[in-house]
């Protein structure tokens, strides 16, 4: 089972993945993406150690997410990824400029394969002002993109507001209707 939970900043992704990681029997694991590069980042960091259950397990993977998930995956397994946006940012300012694509597809052909529970969290950057610089625009788009792909591989869609769940997609069909364009 694979959920996307995506949301604006502050919108309480965080707080709803991991309150739907700990409803799931199985061995927990955070795979966080977020490096402390500044002194808010260190709190932050140090904000979410501290709302997590001690026994699950954390693995910080700024770069390698499919790997991260391949070696943490397993039948009884229920793995939090937080947050995608951030693995995003990483690959768009790492040195290797091949790297953002590589790591994309491996993340994109392996996923729907993996055993267990995945729940990924991710800002949903298009909601906002559009950004004034090449590199945030890149950011926006490519985010957009994978935001995109995850969903169609996801069995659950949830978009977070002001702390409350959306359902965009489930397969017990509460997904909304498709829109259709006017010609």
């Amino acid at each position: 089972m694979r959920t996307l939970v995506l949301g604006g900043v502050r919108s309480g992704k965080s707080r709803y993945a991991e309150g739907l990681a700990g409803a799931a029997a199985g061995r927990h694991t955070v795979i966080a993406t977020g490096t402390a590069g500044d002194k808010e980042m260190t709190a932050r960091i140090a904000a979410h150690r501290a709302q997590r259950p001690a026994h699950w397990c954390v693995i910080e993977e700024p770069l390698h997410l499919a790997r991260a998930l391949v070696r943490s995956a397993a039948p009884e397994s229920v793995i939090v990824v937080d947050c995608l946006t951030l693995w995003l940012t990483n690959l768009l300012c790492h040195a290797d400029p091949l790297l953002l694509e590589s790591e994309v597809e491996a993340l994109m052909a392996l996923l729907a394969a993996l055993p267990g529970t995945q729940i990924l969290v991710g800002n949903e950057v298009g909601l906002g002002v559009m950004p004034v610089n090449e590199l945030a625009r890149r950011y926006a788009d490519v985010a957009g993109t994978v935001h995109q792909r995850l969903a169609a591989i996801c069995d659950h869609v949830i978009l977070m507001v002001a702390g409350l769940p959306m359902m965009v997609k489930s397969p017990e069909g509460t997904q909304q209707a498709p829109h259709r364009n006017r010609q």
